[in-house]
């Protein structure tokens, strides 16, 4: 198949909408990642609370959840340091009251 004709349908699955983005994912070998378990105060709308985090440098996914916990959020970054100045800042959000977090070791595939 000619370039042309990868470009030619490439730009149509753009266009009718069956690719919605291009993007790179790069290893994880130089991350560090942490799950955060965060209790929101009764008062707060959570969906609130999760939109605010998904702004946050170092957070990855996002989770609202049953439980003890109403939140969960994965985080990421090179640095234990850097995974702590992530979790301040989520505790900075209003309406967040607590928040538990474990570093994860190992993932098994």
């Amino acid at each position: 198949m000619s370039e042309s004709a990868v470009r030619r349908r490439v730009k149509n699955l753009v266009d009718n909408g069956t690719i919605k983005k291009f993007t790179v994912e790069i290893g994880v070998s130089n991350k560090t990642s942490a799950i955060t378990l965060i209790s929101v105060s009764p008062s707060t709308d959570t969906s609130k609370v999760s939109e605010k985090l998904k702004s946050l440098k170092g957070v990855d996914t996002v989770y609202e959840i049953t439980g003890q916990y109403d939140i969960v959020a994965i985080v990421s970054a090179p640095t234990i340091a850097e995974i702590n100045k992530c979790i301040d800042d989520v505790r900075r959000i209003n309406g967040v009251d607590d928040t538990n977090t474990v570093i994860i070791l190992r993932t098994i595939n």
